[in-house]
């Protein structure tokens, strides 16, 4: 590459920079969302359940490892549409029952609260809430068990147990 060349991307690179603050000036977090993907509301609704399934406390909750996060990119990237809108359904139906039981929603409730209207689910004559509450507890234990603070913290994981000793003298 020439120099006159470099010159000019250079130039063209630091004007974009430049307007960028007034080209992003309207953006919002709505915006990002992918079109399958988990609206805010519905990422607040799986925070909650992953802290209702494993709270916080001395030690590390679901939330504070990033299960949350998780289960909203292992839902979006790994499972098939049908499973996406059972997940999404039942997260709204959730919603709505925490609303007519306790007058607040899902996440505003308490952790006794939460857990007895997840209990309800697990309980539920129909399929498609007995799968749900099945896959959200199984992807939550194992995206928890999984992160990296529990794995190395806590379950003292070591990528290479041991150590390579070489050139050890061996009596023989």
């Amino acid at each position: 590459m020439n120099r006159r060349q470099l010159l000019q991307n250079l130039l063209v690179v630091s004007g974009g920079l430049a307007t960028l603050p007034a080209w992003a000036d309207q953006w919002c977090p709505e915006d990002f969302n992918s079109p399958n993907g988990f609206s805010l509301s519905e990422q607040d609704l799986l925070r909650s359940v992953a802290d209702t399934f494993i709270p916080g406390g001395k030690d590390p909750g679901a939330v504070s490892v990033g299960v949350d996060k998780f289960l909203g990119k292992l839902f979006e990237e790994c499972y098939e549409k049908p499973v996406q809108d059972n997940i999404k359904s039942n997260l709204a139906e959730l919603d709505e029952n925490a609303k007519t039981k306790h007058q607040s929603g899902f996440s505003a409730c308490s952790q006794k609260q939460r857990e007895d209207l997840l209990l309800e689910l697990s309980a539920a004559g129909e399929k498609n809430q007995k799968d749900f509450f099945s896959l959200l507890k199984s992807e939550t234990i194992r995206g928890y068990n999984t992160s990296k603070i529990v794995m190395v913290e806590y379950l003292k994981y070591k990528v290479v147990p041991g150590h390579y000793h070489g050139c050890v003298t061996v009596k023989s």
